[in-house]
Formats: C-alpha cells, structure tokens, sequence
C-alpha cells in the first residue's frame, strides 16, 4: 500500500512538474528604444510592431511568450547564455547573423533612411562624405549600408537611436541613419521634432526583420514560421502594420 502511495504521488509530481515546464514562457527580449517597432508604453510595458506581431505568432503556434526590455548592447549576448529565448527587436536577418543564430521567415519589410535637420539640402548617401553622422550601435546602417556604399561619413555610435536623433535637433551631428519606420516616427509624429527634423532620402535597399533564436532552437524556429504563415493567411499582419506602421 505504501509503494502505491508513493508511486501515485510521484506520478502527481511528475505530471504537475511537466505541466509546469510546458506552461513555462518563452522569454523574448526587445530593446523597447526603437519606435513604433518596439517601445515602452506609459506604464512601461514593451510594445509595438514586433511585440504585436509576435503575440499574434505566438498565439497561432501555441506558444507561451513573456517580453522583457533589453538593452541592444547585451540583447545577443542574453539569447546565447539563455537570459532570453527569441529576439524581436527589429534584428535584421544578414549573412553573418545567420551564421550566429537562427532566424524566422521574414515579418518586417524595411529600407535605410537618412534623417536631417529641416534646413540640410542632404539627397543621398555619398553625399554624406565628411558629414558627422549618428545611428546606433551595431545596426545595419552603420555596419551594413554605409561601408556598402563606401561613404566617408564621420560615424559616432549611440547606445539608442533617440539619442542620436536629439544630438541631431541640438545642431551636434548632420544626419541619423536608421531603419525607415524609425526615421518617419521621429521626423513625422514626435512633437518635440516638429519643424526641426526630416527623411532626407530612403535608400533603395530592401532588409528584413526576423525573430531571432539560437541556432540549435530548429523547433522552435518551426513553429514560429507555422505562426508567421497563419498570420499573414489571416490578414492579421495587415491590421498589425495599418496599426503601429500605417498603410
């Protein structure tokens, strides 16, 4: 009777121990700086384009999410030693990221865009050449576009885009280079920029967002891809970009 007993409760165990672990969340991490991509709202909660876009992902692939706002600087770092488990953070899918992690299907179709003060006469990129120009660190218009183009443009690097963006207004750099949603949500819809700031030019290039994993998580990149094709089947992406993007 009582190796029945102790049977019967270690089976309990085991079965709420695997209950458990399957309603345990996935944790994401954003760098909630980069609006309307992702952001924090006024009670500090991650939101945007990727976080609603991921929510609705997660919800057609069965998956349990939880966002976490991390800064750009360690947001790699915190998915390899396992702090997180998906990164949307408008990481742009590349060669040499691929080669690190794994990535999603694409959610998010964007450009470069160059943003000025309203006075600067500034039309493309090699005309940058000799001109004090700010983004944030480790994105691809500092590490991707630019060099492409062999500019010979004055590069500081900012720990946020919005830093960069207020040296810009201040007269202390000529131009911001950062992923288009960016650029018309800082030049078009923030209040303190108005009449200071605009998109100078988009480049022609087109760059896509994944969610980001580590390359032995094939899985989970799976179900993310099954939620990301239910997503569009349904039209939900539509609602998603008309909601935070615009049409």
């Amino acid at each position: 009777m009582i190796r029945l007993f102790s049977a019967t409760l270690l089976s309990l165990l085991l079965c709420a121990s695997l209950a458990n672990a399957a309603e345990k969340p996935l944790i994401v991490a954003s760098d909630a700086t980069w609006p309307p991509i992702e952001m924090l709202d006024e009670n500090k909660n991650v939101v945007g384009y990727s976080i609603d876009y991921l929510k609705a992902v997660a919800k057609e692939a069965g998956l349990n999410v939880e966002f976490r706002n991390t800064a750009w600087d360690g947001i790699f770092a915190a998915l390899e030693s396992r702090q997180a488990d998906i990164i949307a953070s408008s990481v742009t899918i590349t060669d040499k990221r691929k080669k690190a992690m794994g990535f999603s299907d694409p959610y998010c179709e964007i450009r470069q865009a160059v943003v000025v003060s309203t006075n600067s006469d500034l039309k493309n990129l090699k005309e940058l050449d000799g001109k004090k120009v700010g983004g944030q660190i480790g994105t691809t218009g500092l590490v991707e576009t630019l060099p492409k183009a062999k500019s010979k443009a004055i590069v500081k690097t900012y720990d946020e885009v919005g830093l960069a963006l207020e040296d810009l207004a201040k007269g202390n750099i000529d131009a911001v280079i950062c992923d288009d949603p960016v650029a018309k949500f800082y030049a078009n819809k923030k209040q303190e920029y108005a009449g200071k700031l605009k998109v100078a030019f988009i480049t022609d290039d087109v760059e896509f967002y994944g969610f980001a994993v580590r390359k032995s998580d094939t899985d989970l990149v799976k179900k993310l891809n099954e939620g990301i094709n239910a997503v569009k089947e349904k039209g939900i992406d539509k609602q998603v970009v008309e909601k935070w993007i615009g049409k």
